[in-house]
């Protein structure tokens, strides 16, 4: 019999074919804010954009406060300087952000014992972005990813308009069509609509709702979406008749994705801009109503939901609701989830009650270089999370075969995305 197929019988044995196959487990990671070389400054990389990302922009304003507007009209450069001052180097960098930069670093080859900003600058300026995104991946393991894509970004649009689904240039690159301003801000979509020759009011009548449809199949299809996406407050209720985001929800875009196959993946619980003076930095999370995906699956049964919830209370209801609708598949650590104690408690409590029916983590990330520590951290906590469930089947009598291990960790780190979205 071969190795891989022999009954694992000693516990520590099992423990170590669970790491090995977290480890080496190559990732489809289903929700970045990446894109490739070809969309320019829109893909964000190297140390100075790893400093100033806006989790450690809230950091730093812990330590060293300044005007906001001060710090918006410092060069990018000034503002990393500043992070690394404060947050590096006059206090020890012990958060997950700021951690995670120094992993990123190591794993790159750099000493993050030198402190040598100079000298971290100076690499990165001697390789090139396609370079730097394949020894990225490689390094993460990373084999596919998905963009998080916006046509109403002034400066991604015209890249789609002209390429199509052809923009993104690279296999491993996919899209998702982003849609928040549809179901937020209606008022203001509705005349961008109109300029790009969709007859759309914000009214809702039926042929604003059939421009809509016309318009989210168009660039469905445009990019070859993957899926479609939306962040949302908790307090948006799908249901709601006096929202026009429920109806666009409800009217335009369930009908279009289930005709076209496509998940709509929901997002939920971000309350934006408590803080406008930190800009991306200033969002806070609440907790939201579970009934509103409850219902969303029971009555659109044909459609499919990717969910990610950012409360850690909404954690429990949502496992639960995941047990009892097919048509739900819940994912991520999402943002201020992000961190080793509560990844841990996720995925043991998603893997009590949904066993390997979940995907447990993505990226998030909005620099390329993130990858590599999002990845690594999470593959560490994720593999203690399993090993410990792994040995409490073993204490049963059950005895798993490491081909049986690394065939379960396939299917949370890439089959089960990619079964759903049947791509």
């Amino acid at each position: 019999m071969a190795p891989d197929k022999a009954p694992i019988q000693d516990p520590d044995e099992l423990d170590r074919a669970v790491r090995t196959a977290v480890a080496r487990a190559p990732v489809t990671d289903m929700h970045t804010h990446l894109y490739t070389p070809g969309f320019g400054d829109l893909l964000l990389w190297g140390i100075d954009e790893l400093l100033t990302y806006h989790y450690l922009v809230a950091e730093v304003f812990r330590y060293a406060p300044m005007p906001y507007e001060d710090w918006w009209a410092l060069p990018k450069r000034a503002q990393a300087d500043h992070v690394w001052r404060h947050v590096f180097l006059e206090h020890s960098p012990v958060s997950e952000a700021a951690r995670g930069v120094l992993t990123t670093l190591r794993e790159l080859g750099l000493d993050p014992a030198s402190r040598d900003l100079d000298a971290y600058r100076a690499y990165f300026a001697d390789k090139s972005v396609t370079d730097h995104v394949d020894d990225v991946l490689r390094i993460a393991n990373v084999t596919s990813l998905v963009m998080t894509n916006d046509p109403f970004d002034d400066l991604e649009r015209p890249r789609w308009m002209d390429r199509g689904p052809d923009a993104a240039e690279d296999g491993r690159f996919h899209a998702a069509l982003r849609i928040d301003p549809l179901l937020s801000q209606l008022p203001a979509a509705a005349p961008r609509l109109r300029e790009w020759g969709y007859e759309a009011g914000d009214d809702l009548d039926e042929e604003d709702r059939a421009q809509i449809r016309r318009f989210l199949g168009e660039w469905i299809d445009r990019m070859n979406a993957v899926y479609v996406a939306a962040s949302l407050a908790p307090t948006f209720d799908p249901f709601d008749e006096q929202s026009p985001g429920a109806r666009v929800l409800r009217d335009c875009v369930l009908p279009v994705a289930r005709d076209r196959n496509v998940p709509v993946a929901l997002m939920i619980g971000v309350k934006k801009l408590i803080n406008p003076g930190l800009r991306l930095a200033g969002d806070g999370v609440g907790k939201m109503d579970i009934r509103a995906v409850e219902r969303l699956c029971a009555q659109y049964e044909n459609n499919k939901f990717l969910v990610t919830l950012l409360a850690r209370e909404n954690q429990h209801e949502l496992c639960v609701a995941a047990r009892k609708y097919h048509n739900l598949m819940i994912f991520g650590c999402w943002w201020f989830l992000n961190i080793p104690e509560l990844v841990d408690e996720i995925t043991s409590l998603r893997t009590e009650l949904l066993g390997l029916s979940f995907v447990p983590q993505h990226s998030d990330a909005r620099v390329l270089d993130q990858v590599i520590y999002k990845w690594l951290h999470s593959r560490r906590l994720i593999a203690d999370a399993l090993a410990r469930h792994y040995r409490n089947l073993h204490e049963t009598g059950w005895r798993p075969t490491a081909a049986e291990v690394d065939r379960d960790v396939r299917v949370l780190f890439g089959d089960n995305f990619r079964r759903f979205v049947e791509r």
